[in-house]
């Protein structure tokens, strides 16, 4: 018989395939990543590592051939071992680290592995603050980071960039042992380069080492594409990301660092030296159990196909593709946090655009089948759940092969769900309009279907 999850999952298919995408943190993987996902891997208990010899180096068919001795805790990892190493491979290749820890389950993950690895508790970590556009584990207080470590928070300026002095000034004030940078509302192009040479400062006035850390969990598929500035090429340390988003990629976390590729078997001197070795030990046995082999195989796969020519068409076309719905957006009377984007990402004010907030904005464009989500603005004076604006970006539509004619008629759309709005006030009131949505549902469904899922 049946089960009933598998209608709920034949409903879900129905429901991405009949609406847009526009979160920008959500993207559709290949038809391969998701026969690696399924696959009998996620049989297989693999705690440890397997062998890190001639990674990156070797050619992709003798790291597939060699059998070689492993830092595993179970028997049976022959074809396992084989599959992570090209995981590994591929993302030191993709992103230009020395070495690569694919087995965080999520960006969270990897995020906590590398402060259990770097940090004591009670150290400072200066991060960009959740209300300027900075992630729940950069010190929100609702984390568990935030009751371990001490983090302080930068801003932004009105402009929407990073407030560099800002930052500057309360690196060298609070002296931390890790400067971050990182985002999940934010949409220029960071300055590495200038916070590179902050750390340098900090570090000479402590007396210490400083870890300069990269969350870009989504912006990674257009760094691992060349179309964003590589953090790693300008002097840091790590990088964390998550591998889905702009990535393409199965969800889960993933860590790339500079340094000495060692044993994780003997613990080695805490120094930025020693990185890889420290992140290794941190993700597993510190924050993490045994690895999800299946997804593993899964982000080698998508790794693989990130280093093919097209992928950096693909890459290019969604910041074409963003900035195209940034411009017909503010032709359509909204207004942009930092008047527009740099990248895949757009904020939009909506309380100053048309006087509602997110909240009912993104239920009424729910029900057109426009999928986005209500976002805090920098310094919104919106509740939690009743936040200023809504976050939106092109990676998922990107894939299915929207171009820019595409994004002037999502722009349209968001228009008349807007002035149906300013009409409803409510969300409740919202049915009242259930013609009018109806029709701009039909108009959606339509386009969406010109352009198929193409793993579905």
């Amino acid at each position: 018989m049946k089960d009933l999850v598998f209608d709920l999952i034949e409903s879900e298919k129905k429901r991405q395939s009949e609406g847009l995408e526009l979160i920008p943190s959500e993207n559709y993987v290949s038809k391969d990543v998701l026969l690696a996902m399924g696959s009998v891997l996620t049989n297989k208990y693999s705690e440890g590592y397997p062998s890190f010899e001639g990674i990156p180096g070797w050619k992709e068919d003798k790291i597939a051939e060699e059998i070689l001795p492993n830092y595993r805790y179970y028997g049976g990892q022959d074809n396992v071992d084989r599959i992570e190493r090209l995981a590994i491979d591929r993302a030191c290749r993709l992103f230009h680290a020395d070495h690569a820890n694919v087995q965080p389950h999520s960006g969270a993950q990897a995020n906590n592995a590398v402060y259990f690895a770097w940090l004591e508790p009670g150290d400072t970590v200066l991060g960009m603050s959740l209300p300027a556009g900075g992630h729940l584990t950069h010190g929100a207080k609702v984390t568990m980071s935030a009751h371990v470590y001490n983090f302080i928070g930068y801003g932004v300026t009105n402009d929407g960039d990073i407030d560099y002095d800002e930052l500057e000034r309360l690196a060298l004030e609070h002296l931390p042992k890790l400067i971050l940078v990182g985002y999940s509302a934010f949409m220029k192009i960071p300055d590495f380069a200038r916070v590179a040479k902050i750390r340098e400062k900090v570090a000479e006035k402590a007396g210490y080492e400083v870890l300069l850390m990269a969350d870009m969990a989504h912006v990674a598929g257009l760094i691992a594409a060349g179309v964003h500035p590589n953090p790693l090429d300008f002097g840091f340390d790590l990088m964390t990301t998550t591998t889905h988003k702009t990535l393409r990629g199965p969800r889960g976390g993933l860590i790339l660092t500079k340094g000495n590729v060692a044993s994780p078997l003997k613990k080695p001197e805490k120094t930025l030296a020693n990185l890889p070795i420290l992140i290794d030990r941190a993700v597993f046995p510190g924050t993490q159990g045994g690895p999800l082999e299946h997804v593993i195989a899964a982000k080698a796969v998508a790794f693989g196909e990130a280093l093919k020519p097209e992928f950096k068409t693909y890459a290019e076309n969604i910041v074409k593709n963003a900035k195209a719905l940034a411009d017909s957006l503010k032709e359509n009377g909204f207004i942009l946090q930092g008047g527009g984007t740099e990248n895949h990402l757009i904020l939009v004010n909506v309380k100053d655009s048309f006087g509602f907030d997110g909240k009912i904005y993104e239920k009424a464009l729910d029900m057109v089948g426009l999928t986005l989500n209500a976002n805090s603005l920098p310094h919104d004076k919106g509740a939690a759940f009743r936040p200023s604006g809504v976050r939106l970006g092109t990676p998922a539509i990107t894939t299915r092969g929207l171009g820019i004619k595409e994004m002037q008629e999502i722009a349209k759309y968001m228009k008349q769900v807007a002035k149906i709005c300013v009409k409803a006030e409510t969300e409740e009131s919202l049915n009242k309009y259930s013609d009018e949505l109806g029709a701009i549902r039909q108009s959606v469904r339509d386009l969406a279907l010109k352009f198929p899922v193409p793993s579905l």
